[in-house]
C-alpha cells in the first residue's frame, strides 16, 4: 500500500484516505440519482436503470484509473452541465437522437486520449482565454439552476409573465417539497455536513412520501441486480455534418475546462503541485477522464469529468489515489442499489441542480469585468446560456463576441489561433442554421 500510493511521503494514513474516499463519495453520489433521471427523461430506449448502470461503472472505471495511474485524490463521474447539454440542448433542443449524442461523446473521448498522450491538452488550455473558461462554468451553473427550478415546478411560464415563481399552495406539492429540499441543502452545506447534497436528497425523498410526490411501487425492493447498459449504441450517419462537429466540439471544449479547472483546484488544495503550480501526474490525470468518457459512451452515458466535490475528500484528509480507490469501490457497490435511486423524485434532485448552480457561479469573481474586451464576452456567454436554454449557443456567441471585442479594442494580438478557429466554426454553424 505504501509503495503504491506513497502515503508517508504525502503525510497521510490509510484511515485518513479511506475517510476521504467515503466523504468524496457522499458528496458526489447525488450524480447516481440526477444523471439517470436527466438522461432517462430522453426516453426512446434510454431508461433510468441502464443509465444508472452506465453512470456507476463509468465513474468507477475513471476514478480507479485516477487512483492507480495518477495517484491523486480526485474522483470522476458524468459531469453536471455536460449531461444537461447532452439532454436538453443536443437531444431536446436540436432534435438529435441520443445515439448520435453518444457518438459525439465517444469521438470526444478518443480525441482526448490522443491529446492527453501527446501532452497537447495542457498546451490547449493555455491558448483559450482565461475569462472565457470562467464564464462558461458560470453560464452552465445558471443553466443548470434554471433546469432545477423548472423540474421542481418552482418556476413556470403560466404565471402571467415570461417566467415566474408559482404560488406555493397545496396544488404545487412538488414545488413545496423541492423548496424544503433546497432549504435542507443550504443548512447542511453551511453547517459543513459531509455529503450534504446527498443527505438532502434522501431526506427530501422521505418528506415527499406524505405529500404524494415520492411514489413507492407495489412490491418494491431496495436492492436488485444492475440493469444492462446500452452497450455501443452509436449512430454514424451525419457525423460529418457541421451540426455534429459543433456538438462534439462543445463537449470537447466544456469537458476540457471542467477537468483542468477541477484538477487545478483540488491539487492546489491538497498541496500536490510544484513550485510553478503544475499538477503532479497531470498527463495521467487527464487520461483518467478520457478513458472514463470512452467507457461511458460505450455503456450509454454522457461525458465523464473530474468532480469538484473531490475537494471535500481532500478536506477530510485525502492526499493519494487510495482516496480515489475507496470512492471507486463505493460506485461499484452502488450498482446493486438501483431501485433505491430510482425511487428519488425530481423534487428531490432539483435542489441539487439548483445548488450546483451556486457552486459553479462562484467563479464569476475571477472574471475581469472592468476590461470590456474581457467582461463583455463573458457576460454574453453567461447571459445566453440560460436565456436561450442552450449551452452551445452561449459558448458560440461568447467566443464570437470575444473576437469582436478584442478586435474593436485593438487587442487582436490577444486572440489565439485556437480562439480564431472556434469563432469561425461557430459563425459557420449560425449561418448554416439560418439558411437550412
Amino acid at each position: 500500500m505504501e509503495k503504491l500510493f506513497k502515503l508517508k511521503e504525502r503525510g497521510t494514513t490509510v484511515s485518513k484516505e479511506i475517510i476521504g474516499g467515503i466523504t468524496t463519495f457522499l458528496a458526489m453520489a447525488y450524480i447516481l440519482a440526477v444523471n439517470p433521471g436527466m438522461l432517462g427523461s430522453i426516453g426512446n430506449g434510454m431508461d433510468f436503470g441502464s443509465v444508472f448502470t452506465a453512470t456507476a461503472i463509468a465513474s468507477a472505471v475513471a476514478t480507479l484509473v485516477m487512483a492507480f495511474w495518477a495517484n491523486l485524490p480526485v474522483a470522476l463521474a458524468p459531469g453536471m452541465g455536460l449531461n444537461a447539454f447532452f439532454t436538453y440542448t443536443v437531444c431536446f433542443g436540436m432534435g438529435c437522437s441520443w445515439q448520435l449524442a453518444l457518438t459525439a461523446v465517444l469521438i470526444e473521448g478518443l480525441i482526448f486520449i490522443i491529446l492527453s498522450l501527446f501532452g497537447i491538452r495542457e498546451k490547449i488550455i493555455t491558448a483559450i482565454p482565461a475569462g472565457m473558461k470562467k464564464a462558461v462554468a458560470v453560464g452552465i451553473g445558471l443553466f443548470i439552476t434554471l433546469i432545477g427550478l423548472a423540474n421542481a415546478g418552482i418556476v413556470s411560464s403560466e404565471t402571467g409573465t415570461i417566467i415566474g415563481f408559482v404560488n406555493f399552495n397545496m396544488s404545487a406539492k412538488t414545488a413545496i417539497v423541492a423548496m424544503i429540499g433546497l432549504i435542507l441543502t443550504i443548512v447542511l452545506y453551511v453547517l459543513k455536513v459531509p455529503g450534504s447534497i446527498l443527505i438532502a436528497i434522501i431526506a427530501t425523498t422521505i418528506i415527499g412520501i406524505p405529500f404524494g410526490v415520492t411514489a413507492i411501487p407495489e412490491g418494491w425492493k431496495p436492492f436488485s441486480l444492475p440493469a444492462a447498459p446500452l452497450f455501443c449504441k452509436f449512430e454514424w450517419a451525419g457525423v460529418l455534418s457541421i451540426k455534429f462537429i459543433v456538438i462534439m466540439f462543445t463537449f470537447l471544449f466544456t469537458d476540457l475546462f471542467d477537468t483542468i479547472g477541477t484538477l487545478m483546484g483540488v491539487t492546489q488544495q491538497a498541496n500536490l503541485v510544484d513550485e510553478e503550480g503544475n499538477i503532479q501526474n497531470a498527463k495521467q490525470a487527464l487520461m483518467a477522464d478520457s478513458i472514463g468518457t470512452v467507457v461511458g459512451a460505450c455503456l450509454g452515458t454522457s461525458t465523464v469529468t473530474s468532480f469538484v466535490e473531490s475537494s471535500s475528500g481532500v478536506a477530510a484528509g485525502g492526499r493519494t489515489g487510495l482516496t480515489s480507490l475507496t470512492t471507486g469501490v463505493l460506485f461499484l457497490l452502488a450498482l446493486f442499489m438501483t431501485p433505491l435511486f430510482a425511487l428519488i423524485p425530481s423534487a428531490a434532485t432539483a435542489p441539487a441542480l439548483i445548488f450546483v448552480g451556486f457552486l459553479m457561479l462562484q467563479q464569476v469573481v475571477d472574471i475581469d469585468f472592468k476590461d470590456p474586451t474581457e467582461g463583455i464576452p463573458a457576460f454574453i456567454t453567461i447571459m445566453v446560456m440560460p436565456f436561450s436554454y442552450s449551452i452551445s449557443k452561449g459558448i458560440a456567441f461568447g467566443m464570437i463576441a470575444y473576437v469582436i471585442a478584442k478586435c474593436a479594442g485593438k487587442k487582436a494580438k490577444d486572440i489565439t489561433v485556437a480562439t480564431w478557429v472556434l469563432a469561425i466554426i461557430f459563425v459557420a454553424d449560425i449561418i448554416f442554421e439560418a439558411v437550412k
